[in-house]
């Protein structure tokens, strides 16, 4: 079995600001056009991106959002919790785990993400369209979402920076 370090080299894996450890794997080698896309995005955005996303058990993904859907794919170690906290405040938990390999957090939708098993790591891929750009990514600010969503403050508290 190997552990969270071994991927962490052998994938070249670096920090991400929300937590956890990424690399870019895929990025297309086209572009939608601005008129082409909803306002919400400010520029040209490649068609699809994908990374690898690492996170150890004793870390979080803060809460962020994206202007894309984002699919999360399961590769390897403890299943992963996706909380997300959709616009209307409606709270999900979502798993991602061997048997449950894929599941997509909508557009807009305010998530973040915690392993399992104590003392482990899970190793999924991300899967964005419109393809990823950090111009589309908002870190979430833990005082101001919990005035938005004050029924989710302790999760919010739990997942914010």
């Amino acid at each position: 079995m190997y552990d969270a370090a071994h991927w962490i080299d052998t994938l070249g894996l670096q920090a991400h600001p929300e937590g956890g450890y990424f690399k870019e794997t895929y990025r297309a080698a086209e572009s939608i056009p601005t008129a082409s896309l909803p306002e919400r995005y400010a520029g040209a955005r490649t068609f699809c991106t994908q990374i690898y996303f690492l996170l150890e058990s004793h870390a979080f993904s803060a809460f962020h959002r994206l202007k894309s859907d984002e699919t999360w794919h399961f590769y390897h170690g403890s299943p992963i919790d996706l909380h997300l906290i959709h616009p209307d405040g409606r709270y999900e938990q979502r798993v991602v785990r061997m048997g449950a390999f894929q599941t997509v957090v909508p557009a807009g939708v305010w998530f973040g993400a915690t392993v399992q098993q104590p003392e482990s790591y899970t190793l999924v891929g991300c899967t964005v369209a419109p393809g990823f750009d950090f111009a589309d990514f908002e870190l979430a600010d833990g005082a101001g979402l919990q005035a938005q969503f004050p029924a989710h403050c302790a999760l919010i508290q739990r997942l914010t920076r």
